[in-house]
């Protein structure tokens, strides 16, 4: 696991400026990986050190379809896959569903908050940086808790899946009220983990995560 000082200097250096370039190589001996900014819809490639190789803009998820947030892995690789994911294919491993890096035959709407929480990019290129990016590469996704700027928070439900549930597994299960895996999904497992804290904390017991709850889990305020 990278040390949590690396990654903090790595996201700070990441938001400076950077212009968009294709032409500098990574050094052999630096691993990279990709940096995914949801606030300025850029994905940066670069090496494990911090030096910035490119950036580009992208189109991440939709509000009623966020993209994931947290750390990850690219899992596969796949060229032409075709018709609305492009010519170059990066799927990584988010535990609830499947979702990628990948092309777009819809290069107007990059920029845009318009997926199904993938990230899409401009077909040239996707294909610059696929070249550069390993089964493994780390993949850092940051923004809004939620994935999307215009979402402060959903009430979540037995079938609920992403992000947030994630991180409400995280909090019971440090709680003490969860001892299942960390996986995002809103499964039986976690719905008695939601009962068992809120008879445990005197919240009103629904079985669900609302908004009192999420204030008590300390996720919002």
């Amino acid at each position: 696991m990278r040390p949590i000082l690396t990654v903090l200097t790595l996201l700070i250096a990441l938001y400076a400026p950077v212009s968009t370039v294709s032409a500098k190589q990574p050094e052999e001996e630096a691993s990279v990986l990709l940096y995914v900014n949801l606030w300025k819809k850029r994905l940066y490639l670069q090496t494990s050190t911090g030096e910035v190789l490119a950036s580009f803009p992208i189109a991440p998820g939709a509000v009623d379809t966020p993209s994931p947030i947290g750390v990850y892995s690219v899992i596969q690789k796949a060229k032409n896959w075709g018709g609305g994911f492009g010519s170059r294919w990066l799927g990584i491993n988010v535990e609830w569903g499947t979702y990628g890096i990948h092309g777009t035959n819809r290069p107007e709407q990059i920029g845009r908050y318009v997926s199904h929480g993938c990230f899409r990019m401009r077909n040239q290129d996707i294909e610059k940086i696929y070249p550069h990016v390993r089964i493994g590469t780390p993949v850092i996704i940051d923004g809004p808790i939620m994935g999307h700027e215009r979402l402060t928070y959903r009430i979540l439900v037995p079938g609920s899946r992403g992000s947030l549930v994630k991180l409400v597994q995280n909090r019971l299960k440090a709680a003490g009220y969860y001892g299942g895996k960390v996986h995002g999904r809103f499964d039986k497992q976690t719905e008695q983990a939601v009962f068992r804290f809120q008879k445990g904390e005197g919240l009103p017991v629904t079985g669900q995560i609302r908004f009192e709850d999420l204030v008590h889990l300390g996720i919002v305020e």
